[in-house]
C-alpha cells in the first residue's frame, strides 16, 4: 500500500482528503490547527498531524513516514508555507505535487491591489467604513493606515491567536467579527449593510474560497471591492487533474461527483448560483427531455432520462465523466423523483442542491405563506384531497394530465367543495407565466396547461373529534352500526397515527371506516364489506365525510384481501365467523399489525379469548353503555347491549 502526505489547509485539500479516504493508501493529512482536524473526515487509512511545521519538522517527518508523494493543497497566500514543503521535499528526496485552485473570474467594477501596502495606499485615498475579510495573520499591514480603528472591521476565525492580533493591530472588540464561513452571498451582504461598508478587501481566493459570494454581495450592496492579487504559485494542477493524476500513478478508482440539481419552476432566473454553478461544471446533464433544452451548455454530454433506474443506468454508462448533473424540477426535497434515486447512487460522490419549488414560488406570487398549507400531488397518482380540504385546510397541489385542473374543478364542486378558493398556476417563472383565481365552481368549466400549481383554501370546516354522533351517518335498519361511544373507545384502542395503513373488517355503514380515515389523513383505509346494501350505504357515507383516502374493497374476507397491502391497523367489526382465519391473515402479511375487535355475542367473544393468546400484549374490555330515555315525565337510563372490546398486538 503506497503511503501521501497531504497539506490540507483549503477547501481543495479536504475534498482531496475525502477522495483518498476511500482509496487503498495510507495518509497522513497535515493541518495548521486543531480547527481544521474537525474538518477533515474520519477514516481507517488516515492519520492527521495538527499544528504548524518548520521546514526541519517536515523533513524529519517525510523522513520518518518514507511518503511516495507529498501534495502541496495550503493556500495561494500561504506562499511561505509552500516553499518549505518544497524545499523539505527536496532534502528528503520525496516527489513534490502542488494542488492549485482554480482561478475565478474577476469583476470589471473592482479596484485591484498587487499587493497589501497598495491597497492601504487605495484606501488612504477614500472615506467610508471596510470590511477587511482577509484574515488575521497580515492584519498588521493594515494598521498603520489612516483612521484604522475607525473605520476597519475585520471578520476573522474565532480562534484565540486571531483575536490577540486584532487587537494588538489595535482593533476595538466592537470592530472584530469573530465568524466561522463559509459564508453566503446574502450573509456577506448582511454584513455590509449593517456595517453601512462602502468597501470590501477580499484576496482573490477562488471560488472554494467564498470570493465570489463576496463579490456578488458587494456588487449588490454598492459596495466597491478591493482585491488583493494572488501572489505566483508553484507549477502545479487543480483538483480534478491532480485526482487523475493520482489514479492514473497508484491505480485509484474515481468515484463519479453526482450533483442532482432543483432548478426551480423552471426559468434560468429562478436557479440559485449555487445550482448554475453545478450545471455550468458538469460533464454531462442528466434529465428529462425539457429540463435538458433549458440548462444544457454547448460541449455537455447530455442523457434524457426521468425514472430513477434510467438515471442510475444513464451514469454508469458515462464513467468517463467524473462530474455529472442530475436537472430535477422545482427543489430536491419537495414531490421529486431525488428519494428513490439516492438509495442507486451508493458508489457516487452525492452532492444535493436544493431548488425553488413551486410552492414557494406560486406562494410568493400570491403573497401568502405557505407553512400551514397541506402539500398533495395528483401528477401521475391520486392523493388525498378531498379531505384535508374538508377539515378546513389550505392545500397545495400539482396536477398532471389533459386540463387536470379544470377536471379538479369540477371534481370539488360535485363533492360538495365547489366554494372552495383555487389559485392556479400555468408555466410558473415563464413569459407566458398565467395564475387564474376563483372558485372551483367557477373555474371547473376553464381549460388549463397540462402541469398546473394550485393553491386551493376552503371557506368553511368540518372539525373532527372521535365519537361523531350516530346521527351524523346515513343509515339503515338493515345495515348495523357501531354506535359512538364504542366507536370513540374503539379508535382510542386502535391508536391511529396520521399514515396509518389500516383495514375495517366488516365495515358496515361505514362509521368506524370514516373516523379511521379522518384519524389518518394522510394514510389509506381499506373498508371490507360483504353485504351489497351496506356496500352502497358505505359509498355514501365516504362520499359525505370526503372520505377519499379510503378504498372500498366488496367481498368476504380473509378471501378478498389477500391482495391488498399489509396493514399497520385492523379494525375487526363483524368477521363472518372467520376472525381466527382473518387473524391468521393479518399477521402473515404484518407481524405486529395493531388490532382491535369487538364483539357481542358469546360465541365471538370465545373466538376472539382463544385468538387472543397468539399475542404478547393484549387486552379485553366489556364496555356498557346506558342511554336515557324519557318515560313520561321522567328519563330512565335504558341499557344498550354490553360490548366486548379485544385489543392484540405483538409489539
Amino acid at each position: 500500500m503506497c503511503k501521501l502526505c497531504v497539506f490540507a489547509g483549503t477547501t481543495e485539500g479536504r475534498e482531496l482528503v475525502s477522495f483518498l479516504a476511500g482509496q487503498p493508501v495510507s495518509v497522513v493529512a497535515c493541518v495548521a490547527t486543531e480547527y481544521g482536524q474537525t474538518l477533515l473526515p474520519a477514516s481507517d487509512n488516515l492519520t492527521v498531524s495538527a499544528g504548524r511545521l518548520t521546514q526541519p519538522e517536515m523533513e524529519a517527518l517525510f523522513a520518518r513516514e518514507g511518503f511516495d508523494m507529498v501534495i502541496d493543497a495550503t493556500h495561494p497566500y500561504a506562499a511561505l508555507v509552500t516553499e518549505n514543503i518544497a524545499a523539505a521535499c527536496q532534502a528528503a528526496q520525496v516527489p513534490y505535487h502542488r494542488l492549485l485552485r482554480s482561478d475565478t473570474c474577476m469583476p470589471e467594477n473592482a479596484v485591484f491591489a498587487d499587493s497589501i501596502p497598495q491597497a492601504v495606499e487605495y484606501l488612504n485615498r477614500t472615506a467610508g467604513n471596510i470590511l477587511l475579510t482577509t484574515g488575521s495573520k497580515e492584519l498588521h499591514q493594515f494598521a498603520g493606515m489612516e483612521n484604522f480603528a475607525q473605520r476597519v472591521y475585520a471578520r476573522v476565525l474565532p480562534m484565540e491567536d486571531s483575536l490577540r492580533l486584532c487587537r494588538e493591530a489595535g482593533l476595538q472588540p466592537s470592530h472584530i467579527l469573530a465568524m466561522q464561513g463559509p459564508f453566503t452571498q446574502e450573509l456577506n451582504a448582511a454584513t455590509l449593510k449593517a456595517l453601512g461598508a462602502a468597501y470590501l478587501v477580499t484576496k482573490a481566493s477562488g471560488t472554494a474560497g467564498g470570493f465570489q459570494d463576496k463579490i456578488s454581495a458587494a456588487q449588490a450592496c454598492g459596495v466597491t471591492a478591493v482585491i488583493i492579487g494572488r501572489p505566483p504559485q508553484h507549477a502545479g494542477t487543480d483538483l480534478e487533474q491532480t485526482v487523475d493524476m493520482l489514479c492514473g500513478r497508484f491505480g485509484f478508482v474515481p468515484r463519479q461527483e453526482v450533483a442532482v440539481v432543483g432548478i426551480g419552476p423552471g426559468s434560468r432566473s429562478m436557479q440559485t448560483q449555487e445550482a448554475r454553478e453545478a450545471l455550468a461544471r458538469a460533464d454531462c446533464i442528466i434529465g428529462a427531455q425539457r429540463m435538458l433544452q433549458a440548462v444544457a451548455a454547448p460541449g455537455q454530454v447530455q442523457c434524457a432520462a426521468i425514472s430513477p433506474e434510467s438515471i442510475r443506468s444513464a451514469i454508469g454508462e458515462n464513467r468517463h465523466c467524473r462530474r455529472l448533473a442530475v436537472a430535477m424540477s422545482g427543489d430536491v426535497g419537495f414531490f421529486s423523483g431525488t428519494k428513490k434515486l439516492l438509495p442507486l447512487l451508493g458508489e457516487c460522490t452525492l452532492r444535493l442542491i436544493p431548488g425553488i419549488s413551486s410552492l414557494v414560488y406560486l406562494c410568493a406570487r400570491l403573497g401568502t405563506s405557505y407553512e400551514d398549507v397541506v402539500p398533495v400531488t395528483l401528477h401521475g397518482r391520486e392523493n388525498p384531497i378531498l379531505l384535508p380540504l374538508s377539515q378546513g385546510r389550505r392545500v397545495f397541489t400539482l396536477v398532471g394530465g389533459e386540463n387536470g385542473m379544470g377536471k379538479l374543478c369540477q371534481r370539488l364542486t360535485q363533492a360538495g367543495l365547489g366554494s372552495t378558493r383555487v389559485s392556479a398556476g400555468e408555466n410558473l417563472s415563464y413569459p407566458e407565466e398565467k395564475i387564474t383565481q376563483g372558485t372551483a365552481q367557477e373555474l371547473q368549466g376553464q381549460t388549463f396547461a397540462p402541469l398546473c400549481a394550485a393553491l386551493l383554501e376552503p371557506v368553511e370546516a368540518h372539525p373532527f373529534t372521535p365519537g361523531m354522533p350516530d346521527a351524523a351517518f346515513l343509515r339503515t335498519d338493515a345495515v348495523p352500526m357501531t354506535k359512538s361511544e364504542i366507536r370513540a373507545v374503539c379508535l382510542s384502542k386502535l391508536a391511529l397515527p396520521p399514515d396509518a395503513l389500516a383495514w375495517d373488517v366488516g365495515a358496515g355503514t361505514g362509521s368506524v371506516t370514516v373516523e379511521m380515515a379522518l384519524s389518518a389523513p394522510r394514510g389509506q383505509v381499506f373498508a371490507i364489506e360483504r353485504k351489497e346494501e351496506a356496500v352502497a350505504l358505505l359509498r355514501q357515507n365516504l362520499d359525505k365525510f370526503h372520505a377519499d383516502n379510503v378504498s372500498v374493497i366488496p367481498g368476504l374476507a380473509p378471501e378478498c384481501c389477500t391482495s391488498l397491502p399489509a396493514p399497520t391497523h385492523a379494525f375487526l367489526g363483524g368477521t363472518g365467523g372467520n376472525v381466527a382465519q382473518i387473524i391468521a391473515l393479518l399477521l402473515e402479511k404484518n407481524p405486529h399489525v395493531r388490532i382491535v375487535a369487538t364483539a357481542v355475542t358469546l360465541e365471538s367473544i370465545a373466538a376472539l379469548t382463544a385468538c387472543m393468546q397468539q399475542f404478547r400484549c393484549h387486552e379485553a374490555v366489556s364496555l356498557s353503555v346506558s342511554r336515557a330515555q324519557k318515560v313520561g315525565p321522567y328519563h330512565l337510563m335504558t341499557a344498550q347491549n354490553p360490548i366486548h372490546i379485544f385489543t392484540m398486538q405483538n409489539p
